[in-house]
């Protein structure tokens, strides 16, 4: 709700971030989720290395449940960032 308003507070998204690297739990993530977290911290320009990681990680073992609108918001994220994740643009190439 932050981003899509527009308001930075990177305090907030820096806790926000903290707390799901450390819970681990983004293999329960959907893959919608998993785009629209990484879309919300690009769309603020908040950088957190370690969130993005491991979204990297989650995405890429789902990533034949994607569908195009969570590879496009996925891929603008780290686009957006500057991250250049070989890993996670390589999960997307059709095999």
């Amino acid at each position: 709700a932050y981003a899509t308003a527009g308001i930075n507070h990177p305090e907030l998204f820096e806790k926000v971030a903290n707390h799901i690297v450390k819970s681990d739990h983004l293999n329960q993530f959907k893959p919608q989720n998993l785009s629209n977290t990484v879309w919300a911290y690009a769309t603020v320009q908040v950088s957190h290395p370690k969130l993005f990681q491991k979204v990297t990680k989650a995405a890429a073992q789902r990533n034949e449940e994607c569908n195009s609108q969570d590879v496009a918001n996925l891929l603008w994220a780290y686009a957006t960032m500057g991250i250049i994740d070989k890993q996670l643009f390589e999960s997307f190439v059709p095999t």
